[in-house]
C-alpha cells in the first residue's frame, strides 16, 4: 500500500505529504509513545537509530496536520537492558498517563510482558521479545507487529532447505548465538524443525560480550556444518567474520538474524564481508517515498532529530516501519471510535491494520484478534561487496509448525 496513499487521504489529510503546507499540529492533546531503550549498554548500535527514527516520523507527521489534528509525542528513556530499569521506566511514564510502550530489548519486554496485560496497555514488541506474543488471543495487549525471532528462524531454515536441493534429511545446520534470552529464542522452534526435517542441530552457545568466539568456531570447523544461522549483535558478527576466515568456513553460508548493518559490514570491511546472508524484515536504503518525504520536509531544513548519515542504516528504517504501523492504528482508532484515543481502541487500531507496508519499506502487514504478528514474512539478502541483494521473496514459512509451537508456549502463560 503506498505511503501517499493512507497519511495524505486519512492521518494527514490537510496536508500535502512531501512539501506540505498544512500547519503544524499544536493545538490539541497529544498521542504519547513510551519509548524505554537501552540508550548506554548493549543495544546502542541500534537503539539511536530506531529512537531517531520515531522521533523524525513524529515530526514530520505533526508538520502534516498530525493524526486528526493530534500531534504525536515520542517520550525516549534509557533503561540500559537492564529489566528492572525497564520496569521503572513503565511505571514512570504510565503514572504520566502513556498508554503505548516499547521496550526494544528482549529482557526488558519479558519482563514488562505480565504488567501490561495485567495494566490493559499496549506493549509493541515488533522485532524482539517473546516468540509466542503473536498470539493475541493470549497476549490481547502485545503487539509484535512483523516476523518474531521464532518466524525469522524458521525462514532460515526454509531458505537453506531450498539452497540444498529441497532435502534436510542429511544436512548439518548450526546455531551460533548469544547465550542470553535474545539468543536463546529461537531454539524451540529450531528443535521442532530439526525433528520434522530430519536435520541434525548444532549448537553453539557464546559467552557475552562475544568476543571470544575462539571455542565455537572452533567445534564449527570440527563439525563441519552445511550453514551457520546467527544469533548474534553489533560487533559479535566482526569477531565471527575472523573467526570464520581462520576456521575455513565460507562466509557464504553464514546467515545472519536481522541486526546486521552497515556499521557491521563496514567493520568486517566491505570486500571481506562479500558472501554473507542475513534475514531481514524491513528493505533498506532511502529510495522509500517514506523516507525521501523526511529527508526533504526534515533534513534539508536542519529539523531532523539526529545525524544524517544515520538515515543509512538499515536499522533507522526499522524504526520508520515499527512506528509508521503505530501511527496507522493510531489514526485507525481515532477514525472508527473518536478521541480520546484509549488504550482499548488503540487496540482495535491495531487489530484494524490491513495490508500495510509503510511505502515498501517492509512486507505488507494485517493485524487480526487472533494474529498480532501480521503475517511474519523475511527475505534473505546477500551483501555484494558494495549493496545487499535480496535472494528471495518476501515469504512466511513452516506457518503451521510455527503456530503450533506458538499454541503449545501461550498456553502457559499466566500474568502471575
Amino acid at each position: 500500500m503506498k505511503f501517499l496513499s493512507i497519511f495524505t487521504a486519512a492521518a494527514l489529510a490537510t496536508a500535502t505529504v512531501l512539501g506540505g503546507t498544512a500547519a503544524s499540529a499544536q493545538d490539541k492533546e497529544p498521542i504519547r509513545f513510551g519509548l524505554c531503550f537501552d540508550l548506554s549498554k548493549s543495544y546502542t548500535f541500534v537503539s539511536p537509530q530506531v529512537a531517531q527514527a520515531a522521533q523524525d516520523l513524529a515530526k514530520f507527521t505533526n508538520k502534516n496536520g498530525g493524526i486528526d489534528g493530534h500531534p504525536v509525542e515520542m517520550i525516549v528513556r534509557d533503561h540500559g537492558n537492564e529489566p528492572q530499569r525497564g520496569v521503572e521506566c513503565y511505571e514512570q511514564l504510565k503514572r504520566e498517563g502513556v498508554f503505548i510502550f516499547y521496550m526494544l530489548s528482549t529482557p526488558v519486554t519479558n519482563a514488562i510482558v505480565p504488567r501490561a496485560m495485567k495494566d490493559e496497555n499496549i506493549l509493541m514488541q515488533s522485532f524482539s521479545g517473546r516468540g509466542d506474543a503473536v498470539d493475541g488471543e493470549v497476549f490481547e495487549w502485545v503487539f509484535p507487529v512483523g516476523p518474531t525471532y521464532w518466524q525469522q528462524a524458521a525462514n532460515d531454515i526454509a531458505f537453506i532447505k531450498n539452497q540444498l536441493g529441497g532435502d534436510l534429511s542429511e544436512a548439518k545446520i548450526g546455531f551460533m548465538y548469544f547465550d542470553f534470552p535474545f539468543g536463546q529464542e529461537p531454539i524451540e522452534i529450531l528443535k521442532t524443525l530439526e525433528e520434522k526435517e530430519g536435520f541434525q542441530l548444532e549448537l553453539y552457545p557464546v559467552p557475552l560480550p562475544g568476543s571470544d568466539q575462539s571455542g565455537p568456531w572452533s567445534k564449527v570447523r570440527r563439525d563441519k556444518p552445511d550453514y551457520v544461522i546467527s544469533w548474534m549483535l553489533g560487533g559479535g558478527h566482526v569477531v565471527a567474520s575472523k573467526e570464520m576466515r581462520r576456521n575455513g568456513f565460507p562466509i557464504d553460508r553464514y546467515l545472519s538474524v536481522d541486526w546486521i548493518n552497515e556499521v557491521d559490514i563496514a567493520n568486517i570491511g566491505t570486500e571481506e564481508a562479500t558472501g554473507i546472508l542475513r534475514g531481514t524484515n524491513v528493505a533498506g536504503g532511502q529510495d522509500h517515498e517514506l523516507i525521501q518525504g523526511i529527508l526533504d520536509t526534515l533534513y534539508a531544513n536542519g529539523e531532523g532529530s539526529g545525524p544524517e548519515k544515520l538515515l543509512r542504516d538499515v536499522h533507522y528504517n526499522k524504526g520508520i516501519a515499527i512506528y509508521a504501523v503505530a501511527i496507522e492504528a493510531a489514526r485507525l482508532a481515532i477514525e472508527q471510535n473518536g478521541w480520546p484515543l484509549t488504550a482499548e481502541s488503540m487496540k482495535a487500531g491495531y487489530e484494524s491494520v490491513k495490508n500495510y507496508d509503510a511505502g515498501g519499506i517492509m512486507s505488507p502487514v494485517t493485524v487480526t484478534p487472533q494474529d498480532h504478528g501480521g503475517g511474519g514474512r523475511t527475505r534473505v539478502e546477500q551483501w555484494t561487496g558494495e549493496t545487499w541483494e535480496p535472494l528471495t521473496e518476501w515469504s512466511s514459512d513452516y506457518g503451521e509448525v510455527v503456530w503450533d509451537v506458538i499454541k503449545e508456549s501461550s498456553s502457559t502463560f499466566s500474568t502471575d
